[in-house]
């Protein structure tokens, strides 16, 4: 009776799930797998957010297993090591996995399955994280792109694959014996309980995923372009940690949204499906160049910035600015409603991520560190090319000028000031003329801090920076 090793990765679910449909097709007997590494100079570790969302989303795959005969067995330790006893526990001939692309993560794959079929294993590996693998769409010479609008162009061109199929109804059971660790052994749910507000808003897991699609095509995507930049609207998809955590297809959620589109059959819903499937080829344009030039990940793609004067002895200023205390309202109130719910709107990260690097001339890699640790979505890919992006030093075409004003972005998109109220209850009382810029208010709050910097005059010093390695 044939068995296989089904690992799970970054693909904690069951419907679309090439490797789950590869594996049940070719065998009689199936062992889901999850390996808790500690090789973290292989595969990159969670931050705390993601821990607690990595915690709950293997409790869901495992529910979800079991209602359907099987089980999600657990193991910590070295990746090969433990493939390889479990392999000689179950006689298992079959290894079955769908590719993840950090770099790290593709050098270990690689080395695993050197290995074991030196072993005498039969390795299957499978593409189920991205729309388009990172050595797929090149230009015509063979290089990467490192613009996004004609990688969008030459996806655009290829179009998309439909997803894979739904979950399988039923799983063969385990292999009599075959044994793994309770989900709490791993450590990754908080003994200090510090996650009420993630609880308060997340439910991780394929279920929750599928609920979060539903509700955006039902509501937010009729609008979406005119609402995407607006934090103090639902005009988002918050899907971003369901894809990290592989617990729901791309090609799904593509399908989904052109199918909706389709159905209302009219010009404004098919330009708002474009604009959000977009977003989702931005995420496999990170990946490409993370695939292609690896050191991006914590050195720039543009090496000029390698002389970049930042700053020294910032650490106040970047303590302030982790906990929301910059006296900036907009980046202050996008800094506690991340350190509150695991997320922040995409449109402060930038606004935020613009004043740590270009206000306070504080590294880039400061920024995407605590972004690591404090976004339930913190793919390496997204982060580093954000952080790039916005520093100026990424894939960009026009850096030079790309440096956010917290005034008038804070005016232009949360013009109530709603998402500030919220996020900054100290300036609740004051008027939205003032809540944008409260230190020019005729009564400053006295519990609010002033401004770390001048907007004005550090926004020159950076300028003048640019202009120096730019010559």
């Amino acid at each position: 009776m044939r068995t296989a090793i089904l690992w799970f990765r970054r693909d904690l679910r069951l419907a679309d799930n090439p490797a789950l449909l590869a594996a049940i097709a070719g065998c009689e007997r199936v062992i889901p797998l999850y390996i808790h590494a500690p090789e973290a100079a292989a595969a990159r570790r969670e931050g705390s957010a993601g821990r607690w969302w990595l915690h709950h989303s293997l409790a869901a795959l495992d529910r979800t297993l079991r209602e359907r005969g099987s089980a999600l067995v657990i193991r910590n330790g070295d990746s090969l090591a433990t493939l390889r006893d479990i392999a000689a526990e179950t006689g298992a001939p079959t290894l079955l996995y769908n590719r993840c692309y950090e770099p790290a993560a593709e050098a270990r794959d690689e080395r695993i399955e050197q290995m074991l079929r030196q072993n005498g294993l039969q390795i299957e590996s499978h593409s189920a994280l991205l729309l388009n693998e990172p050595r797929q769409r090149l230009k015509a010479d063979g290089t990467p792109y490192r613009v996004f609008t004609p990688y969008w162009n030459a996806v655009r061109r290829h179009g998309f694959d439909a997803p894979p199929g739904p979950a399988p109804a039923a799983l063969p059971p385990l292999p009599a014996g075959v044994r793994g660790l309770a989900l709490d052994q791993l450590g990754l749910a908080p003994r200090v309980r510090w996650d009420q507000g993630l609880a308060a808003q997340w439910t991780p897991g394929e279920a929750g995923a599928r609920a979060r699609l539903e509700r955006f095509i039902e509501g937010s995507l009729i609008a979406y372009l005119a609402d995407r930049d607006r934090p103090d609207r639902e005009g988002t998809s918050r899907l971003s940690p369901h894809l990290h955590f592989g617990e729901i297809s791309p090609q799904r959620v593509v399908a989904a949204i052109e199918q909706a589109a389709a159905s209302r059959r009219d010009e404004g819903s098919g330009r708002n499906a474009e604009g959000y499937i977009r977003q989702l080829v931005w995420r496999d344009f990170a990946h490409q160049l993370l695939h292609h030039f690896p050191h991006t990940e914590d050195r720039p793609l543009d090496a000029r910035f390698e002389r970049f004067p930042w700053a020294h002895d910032y650490a106040e200023n970047l303590i302030a600015w982790q906990f929301g205390d910059t006296g900036i309202p907009i980046v202050d109130a996008g800094m506690r409603e991340l350190w509150h719910s695991g997320w922040m709107h995409n449109r402060v990260r930038m606004i935020a991520a613009s004043f740590l690097t270009k206000n306070l001339l504080i590294p880039w890699q400061e920024g995407a560190r605590w972004f690591a640790d404090t976004l339930v979505d913190a793919d390496l890919a997204n982060n580093t090319l954000g952080w790039q992006w916005v520093a100026g030093c990424g894939a960009d075409a026009a850096p030079y000028f790309r440096i956010f004003n917290p005034v008038s972005q804070g005016e232009r998109f949360d013009p109530h000031g709603d998402y500030v109220r919220r996020w900054v209850p100290e300036l609740a009382a004051l008027p939205a003329r003032w809540l944008h810029q409260p230190w020019n208010a005729p009564q400053p709050p006295a519990d609010y801090p002033p401004p770390l910097v001048d907007l004005r005059a550090t926004r020159r010093r950076a300028l003048d920076a640019y202009a120096a390695i730019k010559r």
